[in-house]
């Protein structure tokens, strides 16, 4: 017979349409006002915690709507924010460890959906709210980082090769190396070309003097690593905070922009996004003046640094370990007390730290802490911003054992410190520093208004379409009408089961999906109201209709489908919302336009005669 499905088919399209509306069912549940406490891997969460927590919050008279605690972290949902800001408020102030305290928005999907995976698809900035940042990353000092490692690995090569060598300067972006006597040129030429091919030699008329200079390449690779190393960074931040999908992309060359969808807690986000801490482990050097330092006389070796109470302390140019190398961070308390981060080190730098430690048990090592800070001040009236790097010894302790992979940071001024540098240690270090440009806040007034809109919009579009096809088409356009309803409901849960973001332009997507997929559906009636009068019986002008118009519709289809992956490709942001949604529902689209409206109109015309069609 011409319009008929085998059984197989029919029962194929009828799985997929149920599966289809089982997955996209958990968006018609909404979310609860929630907070989460989490910890540290060092710091469990246990249940006598979670009880306390508990306590803590009904003591105080606020509402729990619900309380759950699984895979080490509470999650406690509130009727409404206001009990929710104090209950969040409540929490930072009573926890005595280093708890991360975050507002979200807990999804109130059934359990029976989540236990097959069903879950709502995730809404960005413009419809949740939450909080954009635009940073930008400084690439210079990227590059004068860059600069100052080549100069001490020179420094540590020259010594290790033994060979004699007068200063190892910087001048702008050139680093200068004097030698003792010129006829140890050679011998540093062959070490240049052995482990430094990375940097352009330029020979200078001094004899004893060659200059280095960081390449092109190697400085554009230098820039590109900062930028990827930050996003990585500030990944681990924001999971730090509790922030469920949130967007973090590069802007160009030297921007990164980060939203995070549902945060109220700007000020935290915003610090702790915007920081640059790190730590560095010396010697401390116990052979030199340190007052001759001061003076302006500071050992080749050496560097002048100060303590947090002002006084001058010469340390080894050494590092023993840096900031990237720690695995793990948690704040906590020493034996007398005092604030403190305990520490845990990579392979590398447990290596290095035991090796160092075994050979200098009674020698002093210092902590030195390194932040760096932007400033506005207004010059002219003109605001400018000014950046300054901020190096101080944390913590001056005598070595009295060996240790490598775990040991304990003390010298910090408060808990509160110590948290934050237990979570950006934790987080990693930003490769370069990053300054916040712009900062935009969107209240959840305005993204459920964003909603309510949006909504509108696609109500009044898809009933004006369903409108359209009853009254143009008859008991076909029902049949058209049923398949695009099946169509929408496809589109939510691919977005669903992708966990995908939806936002203003992915509802403007979903919306022009729904235009495209009754458009086949026209292609089709009119080529079958054009069989029809052509003196054809209706069962074969149904089957010529979907046979012939399937090329124009598919030709149609392909041309839209290429311009949505380009959009996907070179878009950015919003642009990629717009283009994954129309993708999807062009796809979508197909099968239903031809497949399920031609499954509806074979059950209600096939295996009978037909002597008129309602088209």
């Amino acid at each position: 017979m011409q319009n008929h499905f085998p059984l197989w088919k029919n029962i194929l399209v009828l799985m997929i349409f149920i599966i289809g509306l089982v997955y996209a069912l958990p968006n018609l549940y909404g979310d609860d006002p929630s907070v989460q406490v989490s910890s540290p891997q060092t710091a469990r969460l246990g249940q006598e915690q979670a009880n306390q927590i508990e306590s803590a919050i009904k003591t105080a008279g606020i509402g729990i709507k619900a309380f759950e605690f699984k895979d080490e972290r509470v999650l406690a949902r509130f009727n409404n924010t206001d009990d929710q800001l104090k209950a969040a408020d409540l929490l930072r102030d009573t926890m005595g460890s280093d708890y991360t305290v975050a507002l979200n928005l807990a999804p109130t999907t059934p359990s029976w959906l989540q236990a097959i995976g069903a879950n709502a698809m995730y809404l960005g900035l413009d419809l949740r709210g939450g909080v954009h940042f635009l940073l930008e990353v400084d690439m210079d000092a990227a590059v004068k980082q860059a600069e100052d490692r080549y100069s001490d690995d020179l420094r540590l090569a020259l010594r290790s090769e033994k060979i004699r060598y007068q200063s190892v300067s910087k001048d702008n972006s050139i680093i200068k190396v004097t030698l003792r006597t010129a006829d140890d040129k050679p011998a540093l030429l062959t070490l240049l070309d052995k482990d430094f091919r990375t940097l352009d030699i330029t020979e200078p008329e001094a004899q004893d003097q060659v200059w280095l200079k960081i390449s092109e390449k190697e400085e554009r690779e230098i820039k590109k690593f900062a930028v990827a190393q930050n996003m990585t960074t500030l990944r681990n931040r924001v999971n730090e905070l509790g922030v469920a999908e949130p967007v973090i992309q590069q802007q160009g060359e030297n921007r990164i922009v980060v939203q995070l969808p549902g945060v109220q807690d700007t000020t935290r986000a915003k610090e702790i996004l915007g920081t640059t801490a790190t730590l560095e482990y010396r010697l401390v050097d116990v052979e030199h003046d340190v007052q001759r330092a001061v003076a302006g006389h500071v050992p080749v070796g050496s560097r002048l640094y100060y303590e947090r109470n002002g006084t001058p302390i010469l340390l080894d140019r050494r590092v023993i370990v840096t900031g990237d190398q720690i695995v793990d961070a948690s704040s906590g308390v020493d034996q007398d007390g005092r604030p403190s981060v305990n520490i845990s080190l990579n392979g590398v730098g447990a290596a290095k730290m035991g090796k160092l430690t075994q050979v200098s048990v009674g020698k002093p090592m210092a902590v030195v802490f390194i932040e760096y800070k932007v400033d506005t001040k207004i010059v002219n009236g003109q605001k400018v911003r000014h950046k300054e790097k901020v190096e101080k010894v944390i913590n001056v302790a005598t070595i009295q054992g060996v240790f490598s992979k775990r040991f304990q940071t003390t010298g910090l001024d408060s808990p509160q410190e110590a948290r934050n540098l237990a979570l950006l240690l934790r987080a990693g270090a930003l490769a370069a520093p990053v300054d916040i440009v712009e900062e935009r806040t969107v209240g959840p007034s305005l993204g459920q208004d964003n909603i309510n809109k949006g909504m509108l919009s696609f109500v009044v579009g898809f009933a004006l379409v369903v409108l359209f096809m009853i009254i143009y088409y008859r008991l076909c356009g029902v049949f058209a009408n049923v398949a695009l309803v099946f169509n929408v409901v496809i589109i939510i849960a691919i977005l669903s089961m992708l966990q995908a973001t939806l936002t203003l332009p992915g509802i403007a997507g979903i919306i022009l999906t729904v235009g495209m997929s009754v458009d086949a559906n026209v292609l089709i009636f009119e080529r079958i109201k054009e069989e029809l009068g052509n003196g054809n019986t209706p069962q074969s002008s149904i089957f010529i209709g979907f046979e012939k118009a399937f090329a124009t519709i598919l030709d149609s289809n392909i041309t839209t489908l290429l311009v949505a992956i380009t959009l996907f490709a070179f878009g950015t942001g919003s642009v990629k919302g717009f283009a994954v949604t129309l993708i999807i529902g062009i796809l979508s689209s197909m099968f239903t336009a031809i497949t399920g409206t031609r499954m509806i109109m074979n059950w209600v015309y096939g295996n009978r005669r037909v002597e008129k069609l309602s088209i």
